[in-house]
């Protein structure tokens, strides 16, 4: 039974993931509140099982809706610039089967880890945790000064040149500064009701990332060409090695490091392997995204570790504790099996998105996806969650407008635990009044 609760969580994952910005831990979150309020319809082992599914499929399936429709995550963000530029070329198809065969590698790279999983991540860990406060540290910094200056050298004067270069730059630090001053208002005083306080960071996320994306395609009225579903990707067996390898370096990364997401880990390592193609890019991602969060799930299962990362893997924590090297493996044969089965339905479910989009006005799916954006906030989080998406939609499109990185919005995360890891945080909170 644990692997047809892992299925079922893959086949549910599957169907939920295609729900724009609609993300698997909003609804793993409701899942377990129903479980504990219905004492415990589902066993800690048969509910582990489950949430394994969702993450596994979730983490395979969420390129769709952001190649498709636009409205990325924070782990997707990344994949949608390159995945655009397919949709354009009317190689949507094309861009999610990169992605999923990525993931696939991933998942297969889960699985070969698992025999040294205990001692590698026991040691790294060990290692590590002395320094884990001026790491994140260094990562932010990174990404801070990986925002080069963007102009046309074509302005009338060397001044108009220099503020042209510097615009991006500004809007770049501004973002990063501005989502954290937000981070740390949902920390220490989130308006949002108690009994919904665990959702606070939903309607700032679609906020940041999905909102802007959707709002710029509704303006730009962009036009979406008909779809070519090939046969077969332009990639071969070294060019998917090489992605799968990157992705694994992100994603472990991501997935070892707090508050670091899939998307920052897959962007370090595009940089520290010197990614320049597309296709490499988007198999990248596609393995970091399921390293990221089912990677990230299985290090609470690792025997002597327990690491509790990423947002399935603390919930999950309050009901059930792992014990045996039994259960680990387990959990790695239903992140295989769930990942098989997710990548199944990936090619089943990409064909109806191209049908969609095919058939349906563009701009009318932008309307509708930003219609049910709003209404998934208003529904989780109240009038108070539509208030703070729609802050975190003037910042959201600071980089839109600017052309800075979008994935300076992740300071909502980054600057307000950076400052509690360094004993920092409840001083600038004190400072701008919020305690």
């Amino acid at each position: 039974m644990f692997f047809c609760y892992a299925v079922i969580g893959a086949l549910a994952a599957s169907f939920l993931t295609c729900i724009p910005a609609l993300h698997i831990y909003n609804v793993a979150g409701l899942l377990l509140l129903v479980d504990v309020g219905t004492n415990a319809f589902l066993g800690p082992e048969e509910l582990s099982a489950l949430m394994i599914g969702l993450v596994t499929g979730y983490a395979m399936l969420n390129t769709i809706p952001s190649v498709f429709l636009s409205a990325p995550d924070d782990s997707t963000v990344f994949v949608v610039l390159p995945g655009q530029k397919y949709l354009l070329q009317r190689r949507g198809w094309e861009a999610v089967l990169l992605t999923g065969g990525g993931g696939l590698g991933g998942v297969a790279v889960l699985t070969l880890l698992a025999p040294v999983a205990s001692p590698l991540f026991s040691t790294t860990r060990a290692i590590l945790q002395p320094h884990l406060h001026w790491i994140l540290l260094a990562v932010i910094v990174f990404m801070l000064m990986s925002e080069w200056p963007k102009g046309t050298d074509r302005a009338g004067s060397p001044w108009a040149r220099l503020a042209e270069a510097w615009t991006s730059l500004v809007a770049g630090l501004a973002t990063f500064v501005l989502s954290g001053l937000l981070g740390l208002v949902l920390m220490y005083r989130s308006p949002v009701r108690v009994d919904v306080a665990y959702q606070s960071l939903l309607p700032a996320f679609i906020g940041l990332f999905a909102i802007p994306w959707v709002l710029q395609n509704i303006v730009s009225r962009v036009q979406i060409p008909r779809q070519h579903v090939a046969t077969s990707v332009d990639a071969d067996v070294s060019l998917w090695l090489r992605g799968v390898f990157a992705g694994t370096l992100g994603g472990l990364f991501a997935a070892f490091f707090p508050v670091v997401t899939g998307g920052i880990g897959g962007f370090i390592a595009g940089h520290a392997t010197a990614q320049r193609d597309d296709r490499l890019f988007l198999i990248s991602q596609g393995a970091c995204k399921v390293i990221y969060y089912a990677g990230g799930l299985l290090l609470f299962f690792v025997p002597g570790l327990h690491l509790t990362r990423g947002g399935m893997a603390w919930m999950l924590s309050g009901v059930y504790t792992p014990y045996t090297p039994d259960t680990f493996y387990r959990a790695v044969a239903a992140v295989l099996l769930s990942g098989v089965v997710a990548f199944f339905m990936l090619l089943f479910l990409a064909r109806l998105a191209v049908g969609l989009v095919e058939r349906v006005d563009y701009r009318r799916i932008s309307v509708a996806t930003l219609v049910l954006l709003l209404a998934i906030v208003l529904l989780t989080t109240g009038p108070a969650g539509l208030f703070i998406a729609a802050v975190a939609t003037g910042i959201g499109l600071i980089p839109v407008l600017w052309g800075s990185r979008r994935m300076n919005c992740m300071g909502v995360l980054l600057l307000p635990i950076a400052m509690n890891m360094v004993g920092a945080g409840g001083t600038i909170a004190r400072w701008i009044g919020l305690i």
